[in-house]
Parts: structure tokens; C-alpha cells; sequence
């Protein structure tokens, strides 16, 4: 069995721009989630507040193992990954903004459908260029969509 060669810089520079992402979305939720707000909205079937960090940093760390195969594997689509991981992103992070920094869970949901879909749109869009890239995306895929239920949930 031949050794995988790791591309150490592109790898670390996916984690840092999947985890800043995270950090900026975390900015407008964390001191929301214990708050009389969120919790006179918040839905029977929600996690406990713990779940969601836990879950979250193992999802965010798929999404750059995700970004690092498909950036590796590309040659051609290289600004094509980077613009849909960069739309992905963007979305992710207006989820917190709308959800938890405006208090508003329905326009929050309208960006969630359009999270939803980028995500679908990355899984597809990936697989064509490296299948393992693809499917780390799934379990955030099927997250999102369990959030998709509670922010329903809460409007």
C-alpha cells in the first residue's frame, strides 16, 4: 500500500477557512442560545444547547476535508469549488445573522432552503470531481435538514 501524499499547506488553509466561517456564524449565536428569545421559540424535539457545538465541529471539519479533496482533485473547476463553497458559506453564516443576531426565524428559513440547496448543489456539482468530496458533504446535508424542521418548528 503506497502512502497518500498530503498537500499539508492546502489542507490547514481548508480548516481555516472552514473553522473562520464557523467563527463568525458562532459570533451571533452563542450568547443567543440560553436567551428568554430563543428559548420561548424553540421547539420540543430541539437537542440539548451541548449537541449543537459537538455536532457542528464535526461537520465543519468534514466540510474542509470536503474543500481539500475537491480543491485537489480539481483542475479545471478550481474557481467553480471555490465559488460554491464560498456561496455555501456565506449562506451558513446568514443563517446565524437572520436566525439569532435579528431574531427573525422566517427569513432565516428562506436562508436555509437556499443552504439547503448549495449543499445539494455542491454534493452534485463534487461528485463529479472526487466522490469522497461528495459524500462528506451528506451528514451536513441531513443536519441542515433536521435544522430545516426545528427553524420551521419555530416561526
Amino acid at each position: 500500500m503506497r502512502g497518500i501524499k498530503i498537500r499539508w499547506k492546502t489542507l490547514i488553509l481548508s480548516l481555516i477557512i472552514v473553522f473562520a466561517a464557523a467563527f463568525i456564524g458562532s459570533i451571533f449565536t452563542s450568547s443567543q442560545t440560553d436567551s428568554d428569545w430563543y428559548n420561548g421559540i424553540r421547539p420540543k424535539i430541539t437537542p440539548p444547547n451541548w449537541v449543537f457545538p459537538v455536532v457542528w465541529n464535526i461537520l465543519f471539519f468534514l466540510i474542509a476535508l470536503s474543500l481539500y479533496f475537491a480543491w485537489v482533485s480539481s483542475k479545471r473547476n478550481k474557481k467553480k469549488v471555490a465559488l460554491l463553497f464560498g456561496i455555501n458559506f456565506l449562506l451558513n453564516i446568514l443563517w446565524s445573522v437572520f436566525y439569532f443576531g435579528m431574531k427573525n426565524p422566517a427569513l432565516a428559513f428562506f436562508d436555509l432552503i437556499l443552504l439547503w440547496a448549495s449543499i445539494v448543489t455542491l454534493i452534485i456539482f463534487l461528485h463529479k470531481i472526487n466522490k469522497k468530496s461528495s459524500y462528506l458533504l451528506i451528514p451536513y446535508f441531513a443536519w441542515v435538514s433536521f435544522a430545516g424542521i426545528l427553524n420551521y418548528l419555530s416561526i
